[in-house]
């Protein structure tokens, strides 16, 4: 693994505004809101501005700021984020190595049928890259 730039960590609140952009892409401030809405309690829009300028020094979110509405996108993908807090899970639980994590999670978890032919083929891709090198 490359190294990668350690990242101040996201509060709750900023990880439900980074699900919203994951989920559908590029959003206003307004947009946001809306995709929050289905939520328990309505977020103040000066609210989600606040996370979203957060999430933007942070490094997490980038923000096009040439229309009247800023809009705001995710700079890093949910699959990269996941990896970065299980690399930093590790390092502190674990010593570094990520062995132990994974082991936990497949000996307390049910995996369907079509997940365990997912790992089995990530398994073989990487064996496969493996050899080549």
């Amino acid at each position: 693994m490359g190294m990668v730039r350690k990242r101040a960590p996201v509060s709750d609140s900023e990880l439900q505004i980074l699900h919203a952009l994951w989920k559908e892409g590029p959003a206003t401030v307004r947009d946001v809101s809306t995709r929050l809405a289905p939520q328990r309690r309505p977020w103040a829009y000066n609210t989600i501005q606040t996370l979203l300028n957060r999430l933007e020094a942070k490094g997490y979110v980038k923000a096009d700021k040439t229309g009247f509405a800023h809009t705001y996108r995710a700079r890093v993908t949910r699959e990269k984020f996941l990896a970065q807090q299980l690399r930093e899970l590790a390092e502190k639980v674990c010593e570094g190595t990520t062995t132990p994590l994974v082991a936990a999670f497949v000996r307390r978890h049910r995996f369907r049928p079509e997940e365990i032919a997912e790992f089995r083929r990530l398994l073989d891709e990487f064996d496969r890259t493996k050899e080549k090198s």
